[in-house]
């Protein structure tokens, strides 16, 4: 890794070998930066406090080698990235304002990828990551996680069973608990499909009744205005005298048909002045039909007058037209028969909420088969990895209980508590010596102890569920003495089939590297290129030397730190 600008490193580079890698360094020195650097690699969070002061932006850059074929290549190249022979390149950049740019293989993708990869390609631990071990959920997922698919294909069923259950409880207490809403809705709804269905609208109606209204209303007028039309045009049989349109051009029509012979385009217009004297004919014809027909009674006007009033008094309720009246009692319609059938839903859905909680409880219990069963096969190896560890007479085991709830699912006659994971209650639980009685390790264990049992939890995932590399952060904080020893030579072991960095203060551990790099800081308080170092031979004496006494030269400590070697070195 490459870290330019973050925290107390200017600019400083990480190479990190197979097997066992320690980080040594003084308090402050920016140890720990290696492990957030990684952090950002794998798409932890970015924060702007990161960046070192004065500096526009922090980077870091990795290069991390991986197998053509994998999960991770595979996911990488989906992104967009490249392999550069064999290795994927990552970069992370967070600007002083805190925005965080993330680049696999070459190209530019959500940091949200590279958080997708985290899982397959490192496992960190922090004493942070202690902590998280206190709570029972936690203890829970680090079971089924060794469980494998004994307890996910069945953890998946129950999952979708759950989460229809709770599905169909919230339709079913929705439609029970507005029960009374919904039938004032239904009685609205049914009123107003009533009052429709007492007018009998027709589509299109009001705008007929609106015309014929305005006729209606100006019967005399209109029929005085076509009889004087038509006389004009036909003429008026009670004024024999009167000159009418027609009779005009049919005299037009003779004058010119005695000469058209001699200019066709005189003839041209005696043929269209005939077709005006048809023309005019036509129109008279319709306007004589036109008052005939004409009704001017006034009690169909009273009569469509009535039809309109009510029809305006449906559209001021239920729409601006009577299309839209129409449009309302057709969704209504179909609304009212959803509301009417709210018995039969209610049957249906307590039926299927019956069903699933039947089928939740014999999921749970297979969980709990499961659980059980894999928990006394995970203590057992986490108790014998505690032995390598200083703790030889220490015993884990699991505590797998039910809440009993009347509301609750029947799994094995009686009626407990469930969730979203299942019935079960896990505690991991440590008896730390013969004698004592087995604890929650959140109250029987101290601070080593836990640091121990930590430790002994990943060296077994990682025969079951490996990774290529595990960082552990200050994972060894509260133990001293041989317990230090026993976790250097286990970590060591880890290291032969999977990558190890260890940041560390105890010599005990790190001189059970295969490598160890030293952090160290310049006069101005930096880490610069020169400021990450390997140590070798008497380098590497020296800052043991350091660890174990706070002295580089003493003699003892020398000798003592001599004697850490060899002890590693013999036993690998």
């Amino acid at each position: 890794m490459r870290i330019r600008s973050l925290g107390v490193i200017d600019d400083a580079v990480v190479e990190l070998s197979p097997g066992f890698t320690a980080v040594t360094g003084e308090t402050g020195a920016g140890k720990t930066m290696v492990v957030t650097s990684l952090g950002l690699l794998l798409g932890g969070r970015a924060d702007a406090a990161l960046v070192r002061i004065g500096a526009e932006k922090a980077v870091v850059e990795g290069r991390i080698t991986v197998s053509a074929g994998d999960s991770v290549v595979v996911r990488a190249e989906e992104a967009g990235a490249e392999l550069d022979d064999g290795a994927l390149l990552i970069s992370r950049t967070v600007s002083a304002e805190g925005r965080s740019r993330a680049h696999l293989g070459g190209r530019s993708v959500p940091v949200g990828v590279l958080a997708e990869l985290a899982d397959e390609l490192v496992a960190v631990h922090g004493q942070t990551d202690q902590q998280g071990l206190l709570k029972l959920n936690r203890q829970r997922q680090a079971l089924d996680r060794y469980a494998g698919d004994a307890v996910a294909v069945p953890l998946a069923k129950y999952t979708e069973a759950y989460r229809r259950l709770r599905a169909v409880s919230v339709e079913l207490d929705e439609i029970v608990t507005r029960a009374r809403e919904r039938a004032q809705e239904a009685d609205i709804l049914r009123y107003g499909l009533d009052e429709i269905a007492g007018v009998e609208p027709r589509a299109g109606e009001d705008v007929e009744l609106a015309e014929e209204a305005e006729r209606l209303g100006h019967a005399e007028a209109l029929s005085s205005a076509a009889t004087a039309a038509h006389a004009a045009l036909a003429g008026n049989p009670e004024d024999p005298e009167g000159i009418e349109a027609a009779t005009l051009v049919a005299g037009a029509q003779r004058a010119l048909e005695a000469v058209r012979s001699h200019d066709p385009s005189l003839a041209a217009l005696a043929d269209r002045i005939g077709e005006i004297g048809i023309l005019l004919g036509d129109v008279a014809g319709e306007l004589a039909g036109y008052a005939d027909d004409l009704d001017a009674d006034p009690l169909r006007l009273s009569a469509v007058e009535e039809r309109r009033a009510a029809l305006t008094a449906l559209t001021r309720k239920y729409g601006e037209d009577v299309a839209a009246v129409l449009t309302w009692a057709e969704q209504s319609a179909a609304r009212l028969t959803e509301l009417d059938g709210d018995d039969e839903r209610i049957d249906e859905l307590t039926a299927e909420r019956d069903a699933l909680r039947t089928e939740l409880g014999g999921l749970a219990q297979a969980l709990t088969d499961a659980r059980t069963e894999a928990a006394e096969r995970f203590a057992a190896a986490v108790t014998a990895e505690l032995a390598s560890l200083a703790m030889p007479h220490a015993r884990v085991s699991f505590a797998i209980r039910q809440t009993e709830d009347p509301e609750g699912v029947e799994v094995g006659g009686r009626a407990v508590a469930y969730g979203p994971a299942g019935v079960d209650e896990v505690e991991l639980l440590l008896a730390p010596h013969p004698g004592a009685p087995a604890r929650p390790i959140a109250k029987g264990a101290s601070g080593g102890e836990l640091s121990r049992v930590m430790l002994a939890v990943e060296v077994v995932f990682a025969g079951t569920d490996p990774v290529p590399t595990y960082l552990f952060d200050e994972v060894d904080a509260g133990v001293g003495g041989k317990a230090a020893v026993e976790i250097g030579r286990r970590l060591a072991r880890l290291a032969k089939t999977a990558q190890v960095v260890v940041v560390t203060h105890l010599p005990q551990v790190a001189a059970f590297a295969d490598r160890q790099l030293l952090v160290e800081k310049t006069n101005d308080g930096s880490v610069t290129r020169s400021g990450v170092k390997v140590l070798e031979g008497e380098e590497r004496v020296r800052e043991l030397s350091r660890m174990l006494a706070g002295q580089e030269d003493s003699e003892t400590a020398r000798a003592h730190a001599e004697e850490l070697l060899a002890t590693a070195r013999a036993d690998a």
